[in-house]
């Protein structure tokens, strides 16, 4: 029976290395579909879980995640030879920067080379990690061709990128519209067929897997410039004594032309800080430097440092040094209402004000235990004794789950720099300072 077939009338077996935040909410959403789902990953501790019914992803639902497990619709292993069993594979592996923000595509790399090795005639491989345009036919396909295959004929080629926004309660995997680009208009066809069988959205599909992936990178560029500006605004509305929450709220009354975005500590999780630096190192390829984008990240990248020195401007015009101060820190993951410390901004202040000789404590309503910097963790309850010791409460996540009336109320100063005070402000004047 040929793939398309299989596709069709779901007989075929989906693949899916990699069982994170992008991989695990695609299998089961593949799963509730009505493929028979086998996930791949190197950690033993997952693979485990998974075969238990055992969630650890938020955007995850327990209940679905255990039917289909128990249903025989979703297994994990850690052995890489049962990808011979698959008809299709999506590959949603990290793709991270190294210290010097160069892209770190061993992975992907790695995961391909596993693939090359076992896969039959007639497979369809997808990546879904952002990455630098060409990547899918520069860095994959050729090691997918090794072994004799032809692309668009012996087995097809695409990327989709993922489009995960952890904790949002609207769009999910299954209701976010799909990009598809692939190497050939088979590969784009028999990619865009098994999405529109998973999902409640749009396949839309472009000409080649540059386009696919480029379009992924603009995305994050768009909002990484747009922080940055925003960020810039704040600072400066801060040496003209000029409320940034305010003006923004004004400008964003206007129903066409703008857009508001909201300044903070910093940017965080695994895509905005990461996937647009991936474009200026292929920039560089062809002698252009995407300025802007460096520009931004520059900005960004200052905010913990620009978050810790107006903190210990608060403190010295309390007569407080920020050495030896008490510092209840009020979140650590990088958005509200979830756990995932990755590339968190909190984090970064939080090394800041331990370097500065600050007695940091840390209170995060999802977030137990972490490790940060081979230093291990451990967050505190939030109670009134600890608040009225506290000499700042800095609030760096903006978690809905947290009495800021509470806080406000039994703490000495509090820096919001989330305007998560924004509706208990003005009852509390003296006490609430934002970003």
């Amino acid at each position: 029976m040929a793939l398309l077939e299989k596709i069709q009338n779901k007989s075929a077996k989906i693949g899916v290395i990699g069982l994170g935040y992008v991989g695990l909410p695609l299998a089961v959403e593949k799963a509730k579909a009505g493929y028979t789902v086998l996930g791949f990953d190197i950690q033993e501790e997952k693979v485990d879980k998974v075969n238990k019914g055992i969630n650890y992803i938020g955007d995850v639902v327990t209940s679905e995640l255990e039917d289909i497990v128990r249903d025989g619709k979703l297994s994990a292993t850690t052995d890489y030879d049962r990808i011979r069993e698959c008809d299709a594979i999506m590959i949603c592996v990290p793709t991270p920067l190294n210290k010097y923000k160069q892209p770190d595509l061993s992975f992907v790399i790695n995961s391909t080379n596993e693939v090359a090795k076992r896969m039959k005639k007639d497979t369809l491989i997808v990546l879904e990690s952002t990455t630098y345009p060409g990547t899918t036919e520069e860095v994959m396909l050729p090691i997918l061709e090794q072994n004799g295959y032809k692309v668009g004929e012996d087995f097809f080629l695409a990327f989709s990128p993922e489009r995960v926004d952890p904790g949002n309660l609207v769009y999910k995997t299954k209701n976010t519209p799909k990009v598809v680009g692939g190497v050939t208009e088979k590969c784009t066809m028999h990619a865009k067929s098994l999405y529109e069988r998973v999902l409640n959205a749009e396949v839309f599909t472009v000409s080649s897997p540059k386009e696919a992936e480029m379009s992924k990178i603009l995305e994050n560029s768009f909002r990484i410039v747009n922080i940055a500006f925003i960020n810039e605004m704040a600072i400066l509305a801060k040496k003209m004594n000029i409320n940034i929450w305010q003006v923004i709220d004004a400008a964003a009354t206007k129903p066409f032309g703008f857009m508001p975005f909201y300044p903070g500590p910093g940017v965080g999780g695994h895509c905005i800080p990461i996937d647009p630096f991936y474009l200026t190192y292929k920039a560089r390829e062809y002698d252009y430097h995407t300025r802007l984008i460096e520009l931004a990240g520059e900005i960004n990248d200052y905010m913990p440092e620009y978050v810790v020195e107006r903190l210990m401007d608060i403190l010295n015009n309390n007569k407080k040094c920020l050495n030896g101060a008490k510092i209840l820190m009020l979140g650590v993951s990088y958005k509200n209402d979830i756990d995932d410390l990755r590339e968190s901004p909190s984090l970064k202040v939080l090394e800041q004000l331990e370097s500065k000789k600050a007695n940091v404590l840390i209170h995060d309503p999802y977030v137990k235990q972490f490790k940060y910097k081979d230093h291990l963790y451990t967050t505190i309850d939030l109670t009134k004794e600890i608040l009225n010791e506290s000499d700042a409460v800095i609030i760096t996540t903006g978690h809905k789950k947290v009495d800021y009336e509470f806080v406000a109320k039994n703490a000495n100063i509090v820096f919001d720099t989330r305007n998560a005070t924004k509706h208990i402000k003005d009852k509390y004047p003296q006490k609430i300072i934002l970003i």
